[in-house]
């Protein structure tokens, strides 16, 4: 329980700005620079940003519960590993899953470590403490047939002709250029392709390359000659339906209906789209490589899991029509 000192913690996860976190001055003034370094110098996108001030804020209302009163920097400092294995034992409690509490203490050493680096303070014990092992999941991705009935039915399942075009397009550009969701949703009209490559800006505002299908640029123009809306150079290419950029939540729901339509798996997201993308290439004969820059990842360690998606694919096929395997059965 929290002493008579304490300020009184914000509600389940809501959490405003850092100024209404308990914490002393020095402490927040040390939070706010890594976020501006965060920001400026990582170059983290708004959506990274707020999951990392959300983590480091409900962090500092547990460790208020926790001590009494509202931490500073001594306090950080002087932490066991006890008082970290506390938190995930919260975190745990209130039903969180392995991979939210995994990510929630990631962020906690990514601030220690900029802590350390900067001088403010050094932890030793938060290295002494392990996080829960997450099973190794495989990205879910759609048939060919399955991500083009997707594709094709959420024009016809929108209440609007040209919001059924946008919707359209944007899966199109999922499923034929590998984005993702944000990286679609974050283009405005300057940032289209005048041939067939697109120069996309991901995660970390790295850019990389990629090739647009014939298919995707029809998509993209017959939507935007249906859009009501006046076109700029930094207007946003996919909006909503009050001529604002279109936010990820109405693209999820609007996915939601289309697969429930389709009988398809709660696995089937707008992200799986992308991952279809890269089952599909590698399925193809694509090699990683030129899959792990289409897809912008930073590491090929990161794509070579979709190595496992096509083993099991082709496992599954085996299963199904080999004589032998039937033999077996």
């Amino acid at each position: 329980m929290a002493g008579p000192g304490v300020i009184a913690p914000p509600s389940a996860e809501t959490v405003g700005p850092l100024d209404t976190v308990p914490a002393e001055p020095a402490l927040k003034r040390a939070l706010q620079g890594w976020l501006d370094w965060l920001s400026h110098e990582k170059r983290c996108s708004p959506h990274t940003l707020s999951n990392y001030t959300r983590d480091a804020s409900l962090f500092l209302i547990f460790l208020a519960e926790h001590l009494g009163y509202p931490p500073g920097v001594k306090d950080l400092e002087h932490l066991r590993a006890v008082d970290f294995r506390a938190w995930l034992a919260r975190l745990s409690a209130d039903g969180k899953s392995r991979a939210t509490i995994a990510r929630r203490f990631s962020t906690l050493r990514t601030l220690f470590k900029h802590f350390e680096r900067q001088g403010v303070l050094s932890n030793a014990a938060i290295h002494a403490v392990r996080t829960p092992k997450l099973a190794k999941s495989l990205p879910k991705a759609l048939s060919v047939e399955e991500a083009l009935e997707l594709v094709e039915l959420v024009d016809v399942l929108a209440a609007e002709p040209w919001v059924g075009k946008r919707d359209r397009a944007l899966l199109f550009l999922l499923y034929g250029c590998g984005l993702r969701i944000a990286e679609a949703l974050e283009l405005d009209i300057k940032d289209l392709p005048k041939g067939d490559v697109f120069v996309i800006t991901g995660k970390g505002n790295k850019q990389r390359l990629v090739p647009v299908l014939p298919q995707v640029s029809a998509a993209l123009s017959q939507y935007l000659k249906a859009c009501p809306f006046a076109q700029s150079p930094n207007r946003a290419v996919f909006l909503g339906s009050k001529g604002k950029r279109l936010q990820a939540g109405v693209a999820q729901a609007m996915v939601r209906d289309a697969r429930a339509y389709l009988d398809l798996p709660d696995t089937a997201t707008p992200h799986a789209l992308r991952h279809s993308f890269a089952t599909h290439l590698l399925s193809g004969g694509g090699d990683l490589r030129t899959i792990q820059e289409l897809l912008g990842h930073a590491s090929l360690s990161t794509t070579q899991r979709y190595t496992d998606v096509d083993s099991a694919r082709l496992q599954a096929v085996y299963a199904h029509a080999h004589p032998r395997a039937k033999r077996q059965k």
